[in-house]
């Protein structure tokens, strides 16, 4: 099993943030990577339909012999990792913002998430947030429009800066710190974010994390790849794969992009 891929899927291609952290921890795993963009964004839909397609994905990747699978969306995570790991033997590794390192630093007790709707109404992501913010303003931005535009190439464009800083003012406003980004997508936005925050403003998302503790468990289940070659990766979209295409720029990986109906 060890020589196995290592699953990951996302509503669309922003996981592959998660994905580039991972194989950058991890040379030597394969993976195999689902952009459900078919039915992006999952943000917006209700946790019905969230946890349906999350098992649906799941599937695929065991049909696909994946070893362990990252749910690299914060949607999914908060809404059907539970039931994922209740109904599959496999190991699962979520993602969800990281409101912990945030609220440990900051120095003005205001803090800002810029999350989807289905994370910030979520029961795993209210219990987090209760449990480390006492005493800590938190100012929730739901970021609608903003993976629609980032599925659509369209990140650097007046359209998405005007967005963006439209979300933002509440949270300049309010004198946050720290900036979490709670959407598996956001990361590709942090160079426009930086020409809007002021520069005393940190922006955390969860992309080392995961990868860290995706080694971590690899580890401790006897996974762990010990091949001294590079890895193999394939990435798959149930639509159109310019997008995917478009949003991995490296030479340095063995990696094929291409269609795949799930």
């Amino acid at each position: 099993m060890q020589n196995q891929a290592i699953g990951i899927f996302d509503s669309g291609i922003g996981g592959t943030s998660i994905w580039k952290e991972i194989t950058a921890l991890l040379p030597h795993e394969n993976t195999i990577y689902l952009a459900d963009s078919k039915y992006a964004p999952y943000g917006k839909r209700s946790r019905e339909e969230i946890i349906k397609l999350s098992i649906k994905n799941t599937k695929k990747l065991l049909e696909l012999d994946c070893k362990l699978i990252v749910v690299a969306c914060n949607t999914a995570t908060t809404n059907a990792i539970q039931i994922l790991r209740s109904t599959f033997s496999i190991p699962f590794i979520g993602i969800e913002p990281a409101i912990k390192p945030a609220a440990i630093n900051t120095q003005t007790k205001n803090i800002g998430v810029l999350a989807t709707k289905g994370t910030l109404t979520s029961e795993l992501f209210a219990k987090t947030s209760d449990l480390y913010t006492q005493n800590i303003k938190v100012t929730e931005i739901v970021g609608t429009g903003l993976v629609e535009l980032i599925e659509e190439g369209k990140v650097y464009t007046p359209e998405m800066y005007n967005l963006l800083s439209s979300y933002m003012r509440p949270m300049i406003d309010a004198n946050i710190d720290y900036l979490v980004l709670g959407c598996s997508h956001y990361p590709y936005l942090i160079p426009v974010l930086k020409k809007i925050v002021s520069d005393k403003v940190t922006i955390i998302d969860s992309g080392e994390a995961v990868a860290r503790q995706t080694k971590t468990v690899l580890t401790s289940s006897n996974l762990l790849n010990t091949s001294s070659e590079k890895g193999n990766h394939l990435l798959y979209s149930n639509t159109d794969i310019k997008a995917l295409k478009d949003i991995i720029t490296t030479n340095n990986l063995n990696y094929q992009i291409d269609t795949l109906a799930f």
